[in-house]
């Protein structure tokens, strides 16, 4: 298996608010740098949609260490929490529904596909890689055509005629 770095980043400008991921994946000599913008998302969503996003530009299995500077994401997938949540039915016990459930079961297939270990980073602390990743996510959450964030904002149905 290829050995693959990546750091991964969301922003979210106001939470809920307009929002964006960054991430930048890492082979050898080989260097990518992936964004994208929501206009209506959470914070939360945009980190962990970087760590998929990131996995799925992946062309095979690898073994990957992905950063992050979540340690939402990096300890639902360190501890476990996204699989026992998905085992519950995406149920946290008696804290109700997990929050996220479409993202949550893409990471986790993705996983399955690759060998990722998660780690996390302090943000904001001059790691370069982690410092790009977040001009790329609040890059995309201020572009001007952002998408829809379908599982966060439902769009808008048309008037029947």
């Amino acid at each position: 298996m290829k050995h693959v770095t990546i750091y991964t980043d969301g922003a979210c400008i106001g939470n809920p608010g307009p929002g964006g991921y960054g991430a930048v994946i890492l082979f050898g000599q080989y260097r990518k740098e992936i964004s994208g913008g929501y206009r209506q998302t959470t914070n939360n969503r945009m980190e962990i949609l970087a760590a998929i996003r990131a996995l799925e530009a992946l062309n095979e299995p690898c073994e990957v260490v992905l950063h992050s500077d979540s340690e939402y994401v990096v300890n639902a997938m360190k501890k476990g929490w996204a699989k026992q949540w998905q085992a519950q039915g995406w149920k946290r016990g008696k804290q109700g529904r997990a929050a996220n459930p479409d993202l949550w079961e893409r990471l986790l297939n993705l996983t399955a596909t690759h060998r990722v270990t998660f780690k996390w980073v302090p943000g904001h602390r001059g790691i370069t890689e982690n410092e790009r990743c977040d001009e790329l996510a609040n890059q995309a959450a201020r572009g001007e055509k952002l998408c829809i964030d379908v599982g966060y904002e439902r769009p808008t149905p048309l008037p029947e005629a």
